[in-house]
C-alpha cells in the first residue's frame, strides 16, 4: 500500500507542480478571467488518480475488497504528498520567481471593482485589507497554510467521493 501511495502521490504531485511551473512560464494566470478555474480543473485532474489508486489497491491487492476508511485513507496520503508538492512548487515561485503576484492580483481586483461601479469606501477598505493580507502573505510558513487551504479541500472530497464508491464489502457465502 505504501509504495501505491507514494507512486500516486508523486504523480500527482508533479501534475499540480508542472500547473505552478507552466502559468509562471507563460504569465500569471490571473490575469485571464479563467485562471482559476484551469488551476482547479489540474488539481482535479491529478486528483483522479486517487480514483485510479484506490481501485488499484482493491483489485489487485486487497482482494477485490475495502472499506470506506481505508480508501480515504489512501486517497488521504496521496492528498497530502501532492498538496506539498504544489505548495513547495508555489512557494518557490512566489519567493524567488513571481513576488509581485499579489500587487498585480490586488491591482487586478480593486480595478474590478472600480469597473463594477462599487462605492469608493469598499474600494478603500478592500485595498487595506489587502495591504495586510500582503504583508502577513510574505511570511513563508503563513503563505504555505493559505497555498494548503486552497488545493486540501479538493483532494479531501475527491477522497470522499472515490472511497464511497469503491468501498466494496466481502460478501458472506
Amino acid at each position: 500500500m505504501k509504495k501505491l501511495i507514494i507512486v500516486f502521490g508523486l504523480i500527482a504531485g508533479a501534475i499540480t507542480s508542472a500547473w505552478v511551473l507552466i502559468y509562471s512560464s507563460i504569465g500569471n494566470p490571473m490575469e485571464s478571467e479563467y485562471g482559476m478555474y484551469y488551476g482547479y480543473a489540474s488539481m482535479i485532474l491529478a486528483f483522479s488518480l486517487i480514483f485510479v489508486a484506490v481501485k488499484s489497491f482493491r483489485d489487485k491487492h486487497n482482494g477485490g475488497t475495502i472499506s470506506f476508511g481505508k480508501a480515504f485513507r489512501i486517497g488521504l496520503y496521496i492528498t497530502l504528498i501532492a498538496s506539498t508538492f504544489y505548495v513547495v512548487a508555489w512557494l518557490i515561485n512566489y519567493f524567488f520567481f513571481d513576488p509581485g503576484f499579489m500587487d498585480g492580483y490586488a491591482d487586478k481586483m480593486v480595478a474590478k471593482m472600480k469597473a463594477e461601479n462599487a462605492p469608493q469606501a469598499k474600494i478603500d477598505e478592500y485595498a487595506a485589507d489587502m495591504k495586510q493580507f500582503m504583508t502577513m502573505y510574505q511570511n513563508p510558513f503563513f503563505n504555505a497554510v493559505i497555498t494548503y487551504m486552497e488545493i486540501l479541500p479538493v483532494g479531501l472530497i475527491v477522497s470522499v467521493i472515490s472511497a464511497a464508491i469503491l468501498k466494496k464489502k466481502t460478501v458472506a457465502a
